[in-house]
């Protein structure tokens, strides 16, 4: 029962990534057993489709990412039959329940804040630097989270200086309302000392007192999900992620 509606609130959060972006070229439609979403960016990590039935309208999906000169991906449960494309990798969902969230212990000094549109190079330099990315090719992705009525961006600081983000995206599609935490980046001079998963707690409460009922995640390793299983999350199934289809 968790694993289904996770995967539909994974589903549902890209649904808003999709709207959020409509402004840029974003777009977002649902077809027989999958549902799209464009960027508006080119980079197929930012444009994914997430099969929800076992007979997708594939040519359909090609179609709308055809129509934007895109390239994409799609999110398929894990199991599922699934013959076009290339397996990239499988990615573990976590879930857990409003009423289950466990307090993370204090980190003596952090401080933790709502970022703003002025936050924005203290944000992409702390996300940058913590995933080893491009600063210019993530910076279109991140300015909309800054000003998204659906979207906290937190910073998290300490002595002053930035050394920790995530963000907690709102969605109220199919799988009722829902929080997604994701971009838990933590500076590597900062690790080790709890930093992720006090700011990973101060989302996910903040996203339960608003209303949500649901809150998910992937972890990206074991030593993630172990920050997160402390928090309360547990395992929710998984996606199988499919490239070139």
């Amino acid at each position: 029962m968790l694993d289904a509606r996770v995967r539909t609130a994974h589903a549902d959060a890209w649904a808003v990534e999709g709207v959020l972006r409509e402004p840029y070229g974003g777009a977002v439609a649902t077809l027989r057993g999958i549902r799209v979403m464009a960027s508006g960016l080119a980079h197929r990590q930012w444009n994914g489709a997430d099969v929800t039935g076992p007979y997708a309208d594939l040519e359909g999906a090609r179609a709308f990412y055809a129509e934007r000169g895109v390239e994409w991906g799609a999110r398929v449960p894990a199991g599922l039959p699934f013959k076009s494309g290339e397996h990239l990798f499988t990615m573990p969902l976590m879930g857990l329940l409003a009423g289950g969230l466990q307090a993370a212990p204090a980190v003596d000094g952090l401080e933790v804040r709502q970022a703003g549109a002025d936050d924005l190079e203290a944000v992409l330099h702390v996300d940058t630097t913590a995933f080893g990315s491009d600063p210019g090719l993530y910076r279109p992705w991140t300015e909309p989270h800054l000003s998204a009525e659906r979207i906290t961006v937190a910073l998290a600081s300490l002595g002053g200086e930035p050394v920790a983000t995530a963000y907690c995206l709102r969605s109220d599609g199919p799988a009722g309302p829902a929080a997604f935490l994701a971009g838990v980046g933590v500076l590597p001079k900062a690790r080790r000392r709890g930093i992720a998963g006090v700011l990973s707690f101060w989302l996910v409460e903040r996203a339960f007192a608003g209303g949500a009922r649901l809150a998910h995640l992937h972890a990206d390793s074991d030593e993630a999900a172990r920050v997160y299983s402390r928090l309360g999350f547990s395992a929710a199934g998984a996606l199988d992620i499919y490239v070139d289809i």
